[in-house]
């Protein structure tokens, strides 16, 4: 798996209407990139994502790249009037959701996911965002996840959320493979260092990291950024911008920093970002690559803008 994996929510539609060939060219970009782990969701554009994705990747050998995939939120058919913004997707609301973490209902959003792919297996599937489901995620649709694994089906299982602390319980009570944590390890959220990464080093579990620019903010922080898919507080926007400044006096960027500070930790294994464009794609890219000063990460610290115990890229671990 390579350290940098592509978000394919953007080609889902997230926000905004995207073509079928800047799909494409967003996943070609990737791939010329040397991108070789991709990430959907049913979730993504009521199954437009995993469409494209397939499609995009058909042309390449299986072995040389994976996909992971979600369950927990079913496609149903719907009437197709309207559209899923209120979801955040620019689709027409041909399917709805059902939460379903039953072992049956497991299987059926997999199946149908493996279908709109086009593929026998994925190598990864993860429980998508249970947090409201915790009860039948543990009791049906973990066990069913592990079936699904001893058959074949899947490489790897694991869980997927915004929050730490049922990601901790699902590394310390199960035998997950890998948890996706969006949001919680970023330059402006270390909540995760309090449970979730300190589990997942001892049981050797994998984390992928998700949301690090926490959204949109620390990828270009103003009064109009997001955080966390809202509308950024004021203060958040100046601890961004703070960053930020830092950033530029040391002669690089925040996007690079930021990139650069999730894949540091030890337990991490994979920095998840979504991109809905080839431009999007090469630009993260280059800024993975971007080597950050190691005065930089210091300043942070001595100004308070960094935790004394959050591991710094160049092997500075507590």
């Amino acid at each position: 798996m390579t350290a940098l994996a592509f978000g394919a929510a953007g080609i889902g539609n997230l926000y905004t209407e995207v073509t079928d060939e800047q799909a494409y060219a967003a996943v070609f970009a990737a791939w010329r990139q040397g991108i070789r782990a991709f990430d959907t969701a049913p979730h993504y554009g009521l199954g437009l994502s995993e469409r494209r994705l397939g499609a995009a990747l058909r042309e390449h050998p299986r072995a040389a790249y994976t996909v992971s995939t979600k369950v927990g939120r079913r496609l149903e058919p719907a009437d197709g009037t309207g559209d899923d913004l209120a979801h955040g997707f620019a689709v027409r609301a041909t399917h709805r959701r059902v939460w379903d973490f039953t072992a049956d209902g497991i299987r059926r959003t997999l199946d149908a996911s493996l279908g709109r792919l086009g593929l026998d297996r994925v190598d990864t599937v993860y429980l998508h965002d249970p947090d409201d489901h915790a009860g039948q995620a543990f009791r049906e649709g973990y066990p069913a996840l592990e079936r699904l694994r001893a058959e074949g089906v899947v490489g790897r299982i694991g869980a997927g959320m915004n929050q730490t602390a049922l990601l901790t319980r699902f590394v310390r009570d199960t035998d997950v493979d890998v948890v996706l944590c969006a949001g919680r390890y970023t330059l402006l959220d270390q909540s995760a260092l309090a449970d979730l990464l300190p589990a997942a080093r001892e049981r050797g579990t994998e984390v992928v990291l998700g949301g690090v620019f926490n959204s949109g903010l620390l990828a270009d922080p103003g009064p109009a950024a997001t955080y966390d898919y809202r509308q950024a507080p004021r203060e958040l926007v100046g601890r961004a911008l703070r960053l930020k400044a830092v950033a530029e006096r040391h002669g690089t960027t925040l996007r690079a920093a930021a990139l650069a500070f999730c894949a540091a930790h030890p337990a991490v294994t994979e920095v998840l970002v979504g991109a809905r464009s080839a431009a999007e794609v090469d630009d993260c890219a280059a800024q993975f690559r971007t080597p950050v000063p190691e005065a930089f990460w210091q300043e942070l610290r001595a100004c308070g803008l960094l935790p004394a115990d959050a591991p710094l890229p160049g092997g500075d671990r507590p």
